[in-house]
């Protein structure tokens, strides 16, 4: 059932990668301004509307930004020592999935999930049906949430809080759609994040006569984009679906911590329950041969049950990534 991770070439890949994250994010200015133990200001696009930082753990941002075309959200869990440590530490960026926001992790569990744990968590908004992407089209304002995450979310992060801002100081992982986005940014940013993880995440994009695509562009169509699509109707743009499609980009996971779980047993009288998992096993199988195939350790299970977030996976998935990733 599991293949053990553990990564060669760590040290090349923490030079290598650091050095390309932080080029590409803005470079020494991030981890310079990182060290610093205050309240958090605009930067890299991202100005804050909304705030609240009195909870000593969970601190709260909305933001506005060209990126969005409404003010997209993020909670940041901090670790229970972070005002009193001094330390610097590693971060997990975590996404939910479709018909979610960014406060569902915290619905879930998150606080007790990651009590007493050396890691902060980043849980940005993702759109009900954003699928982690820069869309081919939109008939309601700029829905660039792969921008959002990436471009200016994970820099300003970097630049407010103490982290290391390095690709051993950086995991994602995600339920569902978010764990599609995880898995995606892992390969198409692969100086970013040395783990990837993805609970009930689609892996698999083109199988089932692309069975998947065609519902990132209906599920976008109707909940974020007014009309418009991920990947474009009725003609995909190719290019775009092999530079998303984690079983087309197997080699970018070389190297870095892989986690996988999906469900063996959804509800047999709820089909999106039904169709969901299957579609996640089916498309995780896939993925995990070519990974197997290509020499690429990876942890995986399959679990009894359907379509939702085990917290006793995700905890067993977070001793991995604060064991893979740098030590705060």
């Amino acid at each position: 059932m599991v293949s053990e991770h553990r990564p060669t070439r760590r040290g090349v890949l923490k030079a290598v990668g650091g050095i390309s994250a932080a080029m590409a994010l803005g470079g020494g200015s991030v981890v310079a301004a990182a060290s610093a133990a205050s309240a958090a200001g605009d930067g890299f696009g991202l100005r804050i509307v909304d705030r609240n930082e009195n909870d000593p753990r969970m601190w709260y941002y909305r933001f506005a930004t060209d990126a969005i075309g409404w003010n997209p959200g993020v909670n940041v869990l901090l670790p229970d020592d972070y005002h009193t440590s001094g330390r610097t530490y590693p971060v997990l960026y975590l996404f939910h999935g479709g018909a979610e926001d960014f406060i569902d992790f915290d619905r879930k569990g998150i606080r007790a999930w990651t009590a007493g744990k050396p890691i902060i968590v980043v849980m940005p908004d993702g759109g009900r049906a954003g699928w982690y992407s820069n869309p081919v089209s939109s008939r309601t304002g700029p829905r660039n949430w792969e921008t959002f995450h990436i471009a200016q979310l994970l820099p300003w992060i970097e630049a407010n809080f103490r982290t290391y801002a390095e690709y051993d100081g950086r995991a994602v992982s995600g339920f569902s759609m978010g764990g599609f986005g995880a898995l995606k940014y892992a390969a198409k940013y692969y100086g970013h994040f040395a783990s990837v993880s993805a609970h009930s995440g689609p892996a698999s994009l083109r199988r089932d006569s692309g069975l998947v695509v065609h519902w990132a562009n209906l599920s976008s169509a109707a909940a974020d984009l007014g009309g418009g699509t991920v990947y474009g109707a009725p003609l995909w743009d190719q290019a775009r679906v092999s530079a998303d499609n984690p079983v087309e980009r197997i080699e970018s996971y070389r190297n870095k911590r892989v986690f996988l779980v999906a469900g063996t047993s959804p509800d047999p009288v709820n089909w999106f329950d039904r169709a969901n998992e299957t579609q996640v096993l089916a498309g995780q199988r896939e993925f995990r041969g070519l990974l197997g195939n290509a020499g690429i350790p990876h942890e995986w299970h399959e679990e009894p049950g359907g379509h939702f977030v085990r917290d006793y996976m995700f905890t067993r998935d977070l001793d991995g990534i604060i064991d893979r990733l740098r030590k705060a």
